[in-house]
């Protein structure tokens, strides 16, 4: 099943085009072109773990206000 069966032909076009252009996108920038030191993977792994942390507090907390 495709877009334009599923939504008609106008709206299946458009988001036939706007695939494309996603694709296009995703196939220009899927390689990155700078090289990140040590330092930045190491500070961004911190954050990552952070994040998480905090997503993870986030939760315990309203598990326990719904308790």
């Amino acid at each position: 099943m495709n877009a334009k069966t599923l939504f008609g032909e106008r709206v299946g076009r458009v988001l036939s085009g706007w695939a494309d252009t996603i694709r296009a996108i995703n196939k220009k920038y899927e390689k990155p072109r700078i090289t990140m030191s040590p330092a930045v993977k190491i500070a961004l792994m911190f954050l990552r773990i952070y994040l998480i942390l905090l997503v993870v507090l986030l939760g315990y907390k309203f598990w326990t206000m719904i308790q």
